[in-house]
């Protein structure tokens, strides 16, 4: 069993920054594919920035140059780094670990099966 908690949200104006963290518990000696995801109000979930098992980083096209992610192995720590936001970033975001590989259309392939709570980002203009 896995567990992941997201924080780091919350209101910002356009142009500002936020840094998203997800800590993950449980099962330690298993790696997976990592990612955040986020989903507007009336929305489908949207895959915005994927972290594989050989750290190969894939961006939803709307982020690239933006966001960032990153990983602390350390201290089992999923991080999202995000730069000059826009209102259109305004979302509940939610990391997930797995076995997959995000598009930079914001799909995804395989499988998503641990998930954390979300936590909100709203950007104002």
């Amino acid at each position: 069993e896995v567990d992941m908690v997201e924080s780091g949200g919350g209101s910002v104006q356009a142009g500002g920054s936020l840094r998203l963290s997800c800590v993950l518990s449980g099962d330690s000696k298993k790696t997976y594919d990592m990612a955040w995801f986020r989903q507007r109000p009336g929305e489908e979930r949207e895959g915005v920035a994927g972290l594989g098992q050989d750290s190969t980083q894939t961006y939803v096209d709307s982020v690239k140059g933006r966001f960032t992610i990153s990983k602390d192995n350390a201290k089992n720590t999923l991080y999202l780094q995000k730069n000059n936001l826009k209102p259109e970033d305004t979302a509940m975001y939610y990391c997930a670990a797995g076995f997959f590989r995000l598009t930079d259309r914001g799909t995804w392939n395989g499988v998503t099966p641990y998930w954390g709570q979300g936590t909100q980002v709203t950007v104002s203009s």
